[in-house]
């Protein structure tokens, strides 16, 4: 029943929403705190949880709204972690995979609200989206990165990529661990069939990388992936595998912040 009434719902909402956003870029309305790029996706993401009957609780409010850029690093294991993120985040840019620009309507209204496109299969391209998402937040915008990469099949955090920790220390900006819990049994990956739930996000305490060098990107890694892990033990009884330990390749291109 609740896919019954979200699937007209998506396609109405992003008809609509993304219309705005559109048409808004076409009159040259710029982009601001506070402007219909910010308000539409909200609008979409919130109309979205309210057809599939999904409640969301997020716990450490305080740390969304600090006035300084932030990196928010979230574990990924449905489509619907993107939803309650977009539709509760304070001026954001998300970090996606390339294949969802490619989608009509959504695409472009996607990148006209400041989603920034990565081809996760191409290192060097890869990072040159994280350099822009670290010019973003020169620009006052945070960033939602999912270090996993792609959504995975249970909750246990799999091993993270290393391009979310340079860019955090190319931009000397705290990293927020943010744990979701719920989704799955919203929308476990590969189904298309939604169920009313609970959805609990974790902001937990800052990770700062103020004065941290390039060679300390795996240090950096392993402290967020800790604390996420310890997070989820303590609060639902989930294990995560250790964070394997191997140092990323030499040749790995630096992101800059200007």
């Amino acid at each position: 029943m609740r896919t019954l009434l979200a699937a007209p719902a998506l396609l109405i909402l992003t008809l609509v929403c993304g219309g705005i956003v559109l048409v808004a870029q076409l009159l040259g309305i710029p982009d601001g705190p506070g402007t219909i790029y910010e308000k539409a996706p909200r609008w979409w993401a919130k109309g979205m949880l309210l057809a599939s009957g999904t409640k969301v609780v997020i716990h450490g409010e305080e740390r969304m709204r600090t006035g300084e850029p932030r990196i928010f690093v979230s574990n990924h294991i449905s489509w619907y972690d993107v939803l309650v993120l977009v539709a509760y985040l304070p001026r954001y840019s998300f970090v996606a995979k390339a294949e969802i620009f490619k989608v009509p309507l959504f695409g472009g209204a996607a990148r006209a609200v400041g989603t920034i496109p990565i081809e996760r299969e191409n290192r060097k391209a890869a990072f040159q989206s994280y350099e822009e998402a670290a010019a973003r937040m020169k620009g006052g915008r945070n960033v939602v990165v999912f270090p996993e990469g792609t959504r995975g099949p249970e909750y246990a955090l799999r091993p993270f990529k290393k391009g979310p920790f340079v860019l955090a220390i190319a931009a000397g900006a705290p990293i927020v661990p943010t744990l979701i819990h719920g989704t799955i049994e919203v929308l476990p990956r590969g189904s298309f069939w939604l169920r009313a739930g609970r959805v609990d996000v974790h902001l937990l305490e800052p990770v700062p990388t103020a004065g941290l060098a390039y060679d300390q990107r795996d240090e950096l890694a392993r402290r967020v992936y800790d604390r996420l892990a310890a997070a989820q033990q303590s609060l639902y009884g989930i294990a995560s595998p250790a964070l394997p330990g191997a140092a990323a390749p030499s040749d790995t291109p630096v992101v800059r912040a200007g």
